[in-house]
């Protein structure tokens, strides 16, 4: 996954942003321009608090839903100094998942400020 910050969810030249409804199960190109509402570390308290990784919530205005993400403890390192609550992020090269509900699991290891 990329997380790349912007100060509006438009004019960033070919990219096309999908809302959360539109987004297809699986790996693909698919990207999203979506607001960092909040994000928390993950712990696994039935083994004695092992860190499992980042959940990030992030917000689609258009379309007023969120979406749950997770940071896995391999890439959490790599993406924690960036995140920025509050920010919006354009998300790109992610996997959805369903977990009871959707989810994104973030696959790459680079984040790019604008």
């Amino acid at each position: 996954m990329f997380l790349i910050y912007s100060p509006s969810f438009t004019g960033v030249p070919d990219v096309r942003h999908l809302t959360f409804e539109s987004l297809c199960l699986g790996r693909s190109s698919q990207s999203i321009a979506a607001g960092l509402l909040r994000f928390w570390v993950s712990l696994n308290f039935k083994k004695n608090s092992e860190f499992m990784g980042i959940t990030v919530f992030f917000l689609d205005e258009k379309v007023n839903s969120v979406i749950h993400g997770f940071i896995p403890v391999g890439r959490a390192n790599h993406y924690r100094p960036s995140l920025k609550a509050g920010s919006v992020v354009k998300v790109v090269c992610f996997e959805v998942a369903t977990q009871k509900s959707f989810v994104l699991r973030l696959l790459l290891k680079h984040v790019q400020d604008n």
